[in-house]
């Protein structure tokens, strides 16, 4: 994987497989920490789930069952180390709609990872870790392109991943 980085806390890189995605997905998983957000962004068919999966796998093994929570809203994983609340907003309309499922519990509780994030407009913590991922101008089939925007809470865990990797 080659990370280039740009202006701030931006980084790209492309995995050119869904088990590099899955490999990546786990090492990302090995820095969270309770209170955690990340806003996994991209269309259709992009790889958020199958993030989302590798993070959820990595912590709670390799045999836990991932659904996607696109009609269940939210799953809940629970284990020693930490809770995940894995969220697919994809059918709601706006923030308001996100009140009933809980988020605010999640944030404080919890790592979040939250596909369609846009959904939650404002109501998205700044603090999270936004990971964008485009799959239509990429070459290569299965590969993926990666966006990281970060804020300054997450800079220095990204470059200790980052260098992990180099």
């Amino acid at each position: 994987m080659q990370m280039s980085k740009s202006a701030g806390t931006e980084w790209s890189f492309i995995l050119h497989s869904e088990s590099a995605l899955a490999a990546w997905g786990a090492q990302l998983a090995g820095i969270l920490k309770i209170g955690d957000v990340i806003a996994l962004e991209g269309n259709l068919g992009s790889g958020k789930t199958t993030l989302a999966r590798a993070i959820i796998r990595a912590i709670y093994g390799e045999a836990t069952v991932v659904p996607s929570p696109t009609f269940t809203l939210v799953q809940i994983y629970e284990g020693e180390r930490l809770a995940i609340w894995h969220c697919d907003l994809y059918r709601l309309k706006g923030p308001e709609d996100t009140f009933e499922i809980g988020l605010d519990e999640a944030y404080g509780e919890a790592v979040t990872l939250i596909e369609w994030p846009d959904r939650l407009g404002a109501a998205l913590p700044a603090r999270a870790l936004h990971v964008r991922l485009e799959n239509d101008d990429v070459e290569v089939e299965n590969a993926r392109r990666i966006f990281i925007n970060a804020g300054d809470t997450w800079r220095q865990r990204l470059e200790e991943l980052r260098c992990d990797d180099a």
